[in-house]
């Protein structure tokens, strides 16, 4: 069981990760003004996503890939509150300001990893 959870997690990762340049407008969008580049810090997210996700598959990557999405998760944080202080159309304030404490479940379920 412990093992699917895993690769969950690491397929959830690789497709969002692939989302960043699928949707690319959508993250740009949340990417907060003060930070330079949006489109080359979404960039570099999404590939972030796809190589810890691939890294959490194999065991000796697993726990450098867990700690990469911990990192990740802290750095991508910003974002998520802009995102709820903007009050991004179509989705609700209330699943946006979820999100946030959300953020705290995702690195304890790659601490496992690490």
């Amino acid at each position: 069981m412990d093992e699917a959870f895993l690769y969950v997690m690491a397929i959830f990762y690789i497709i969002a990760g692939f989302m960043h340049f699928v949707k690319s407008r959508l993250y740009i969008s949340i990417i907060p003004p003060y930070i330079p580049a949006p489109r080359l810090v979404n960039r570099m997210a999404g590939v972030a996503e796809v190589v810890l996700g691939l890294g959490l598959i194999f065991e000796s990557t697993r726990s450098t890939a867990a700690y990469g999405i911990i990192l990740l998760l802290i750095a991508v944080f910003p974002a998520n509150l802009y995102m709820y202080q903007k009050k991004n159309k179509g989705l609700p304030k209330w699943l946006l300001l979820l999100r946030l404490p959300m953020q705290l479940v995702l690195i304890g379920w790659a601490y496992l990893y690490t």
